[in-house]
């Protein structure tokens, strides 16, 4: 059987000390911590000898996203490079962008401009079937949509595809169950882990799924 694997690597943690809900607010960059997250994956992909054969990076276009595929590409192009392969060039796709959330710029917790404020928290009743943005539905589909257009120009290889917590999560989860939605507190995607997902290249359907948390030791 010909196979194809996209790994799936949630950014490391962001600079927030206001503690805003940023989504896809922009200049939302990784922490001291971050850096150190993505870097922890970066090794341990230019380590593995199935992910550092990856043929192609892609990010979503935000900043967080793209900090974290450029620490994963300093970890591995130098190992492209001794085999005599040209380095990876990152490419960013709207597809696998944050999901659309209307509390953006809210802050959690309390005080002026608190989440909880002015009725907001009645758009949270339901976290099965958000309605403050786009659904589970929408956003697993969009993520199917490009993860279907790369098996097909990418067959029999492996690819990284830097994403959120919730586009990830969602897609997975519709991979598995056959619905996207889900609780969100229990989701399985920690910051800078790795989601790697396997097709079957004659039918484009999931083989398996296996998940890593690489930086789940970063200070």
């Amino acid at each position: 059987m010909s196979t194809t694997t996209i790994h799936f690597v949630r950014h490391g943690k962001v600079y927030n000390p206001d503690h805003l809900l940023y989504e896809r607010l922009p200049d939302f960059h990784l922490s001291d911590r971050g850096r150190r997250m993505a870097e922890a994956t970066g090794a341990y992909i230019a380590a593995d000898p199935d992910m550092n054969r990856s043929v192609a990076i892609f990010s979503s276009p935000l900043d967080r996203t793209r900090e974290t595929a450029g620490a994963i590409m300093n970890a591995l192009n130098p190992v492209r490079e001794e085999r005599g392969e040209a380095p990876l060039e990152l490419v960013t796709d709207e597809r696998i962008i944050e999901a659309r959330n209307e509390f953006r710029g809210k802050r959690i917790g309390h005080g002026e401009g608190a989440l909880w404020r002015n009725g907001n928290w009645k758009l949270v009743a339901n976290l099965y079937k958000p309605s403050w943005g786009e659904t589970y539905r929408q956003i697993a589909a969009r993520v199917g949509g490009f993860a279907d257009e790369k098996v097909r120009e990418f067959p029999g290889e492996h690819i990284i595809v830097v994403s959120h917590e919730s586009p990830i999560f969602s897609y997975r989860h519709m991979l598995e169950t056959g619905h996207p939605e889900h609780w969100m507190f229990l989701r399985h995607t920690a910051l800078a882990s790795i989601t790697s997902i396997t097709y079957d290249n004659a039918t484009g359907r999931m083989v398996s799924v296996a998940y890593v948390d690489p930086a789940a030791d970063v200070k």
